[in-house]
């Protein structure tokens, strides 16, 4: 019973060994025999191997898989220096394919069937993503890799020393809560930044609503405003672009509320989703009129995190939170509403953090779900007006008419 064992996860490891082989292969296929170290066969061979002497190293003594190894890495580090005075290719990527290959074999006939098949697919992917890795890396710059790395240091290494209590007035300043909810926002806007980034300059309307709407839909509507005159009687398109970056505000709302409080979630989600599916239909209808392409540049969005713009958000934030429970305690529900009205003139996501945040420490979850709704549609106002101002009468009665109708069949819901 144990052979048979034996012999079904021998064939996984060959498997595991052939997939990653069939990428290696694949990538040299135009090379004639012994024009390439290592192909599909090699790698098979070499994950049945790591299989093989992982049953060996089960039966006698664990160290004797070190020796393989070992013994592994010096034949594919001679084949390979070998192989450099005819290719001159000086990529270890190769040898370290090949090592984790053999480990991937051990793993298997050590029960760890699912990790290492796991392993493999993803390994597999990442080799065969080398061109659009490489493409992106070349996009990057200086300051976005400086970005990242800061994103990192503050969500990695600061968030988690923070203290997670309150202070000041009603203990309104949780340090621990108010990073965090500044790393997630920076999260979302930086993958929506990046993703924008990487599809590059002359995409259209609708890519530009979606990817920019993830970091700004009001960047979006000012840019997509300001092509007005460059494509005159297209506004059906531009208006279009405009109201998918809204639904992307929409959903992005959703999705933060979901995130930190799903009692708030559950309110609004008829409500949003009502205006998301609405804001769609019109999409798609104004785009179903469109007989020329309207190609856009890239939006101009910033930078989406920096150390002193996470500071001032996390300023922000804190004053909006203060300011919540302020009128609250002194004004009831109506200072609350206030509050998030003129929020929503400048941007919804610290209204709904606050608003969601509240609601698990005392604030009514109906009155939190209100307050959010109120800086949405206040935010979907002052978008229609830069239409109309900037992209004129035509862009700024379709997107005002449309915003407007999808707000209104949100709120119905209620």
């Amino acid at each position: 019973m144990r052979e048979l064992e034996n012999f079904k996860l021998l064939g996984i490891s060959l498997a595991i060994g052939l997939l990653i082989g069939l990428e290696r292969g694949w990538r040299a296929r135009e090379k004639g025999d012994g024009m390439r170290v290592a192909g599909l066969r090699t790698y098979g061979l070499i994950s049945l191997l790591g299989g093989l002497w992982g049953i060996l190293a089960k039966q006698i003594d664990p160290l004797l898989i070190g020796f393989a190894f070992l013994g592994l890495s010096v034949i594919v580090l001679a084949a390979y220096s070998k192989s450099l005075n005819k290719f001159e290719d000086f990529s270890i990527t190769g040898i370290i394919a090949s090592l984790i290959t053999f480990v991937l074999g051990v793993l298997t006939v050590f029960d760890h069937v699912i990790l290492a098949s796991a392993s493999a697919v993803v390994i597999t992917s990442l080799l065969g993503f080398k061109p659009l890795l490489h493409g992106w890396l070349k996009q990057l710059e200086q300051q976005e890799l400086n970005a990242t790395l800061q994103l990192l240091l503050i969500s990695v290494v600061i968030l988690p020393i923070l203290p997670d209590q309150g202070y000041g007035p009603w203990e309104a300043f949780n340090p621990y809560l108010t990073w965090w909810m500044v790393v997630l926002i920076a999260s979302i806007s930086y993958l929506g930044y990046f993703a924008n980034k990487i599809v590059g300059n002359q995409h259209g309307p609708l890519l530009t609503g979606i990817l920019g709407g993830l970091v700004s839909s009001t960047a979006v509507t000012l840019n997509l405003s300001k092509l007005t005159p460059q494509y005159p009687k297209r506004e059906g398109a531009l208006a279009a672009g405009i109201l998918m970056a809204c639904a992307t505000m929409f959903a992005r709302t959703l999705l933060l509320s979901s995130i930190i409080s799903p009692a708030v979630f559950r309110v609004l989600l008829p409500a949003l989703l009502v205006m998301c599916l609405v804001s769609y239909l019109l999409v798609f209808l104004f785009w179903r009129n469109v007989q020329e392409p309207v190609m856009t540049e890239n939006v101009p969005l910033k930078n989406p995190f920096q150390i002193g713009t996470a500071l001032t958000f996390a300023a922000f934030l804190t004053v909006i939170m203060l300011l919540s429970t302020l009128l609250s305690v002194y004004f009831g529900d109506k200072g609350t509403y206030f509050l998030a009205a003129i929020s929503g003139l400048a941007d919804v996501d610290p209204i709904t953090l606050s608003m969601s945040k509240m609601s698990k420490t005392g604030l009514d979850v109906t009155v939190a779900a209100n307050a959010i709704l109120i800086a949405v549609s206040v935010n979907s106002g002052i978008k229609s007006i830069f239409s109309w101002v900037i992209g004129g009468k035509a862009l700024g009665l379709k997107v005002c008419g449309s915003l407007i109708g999808a707000v209104i069949a949100g709120l119905m819901t209620l």
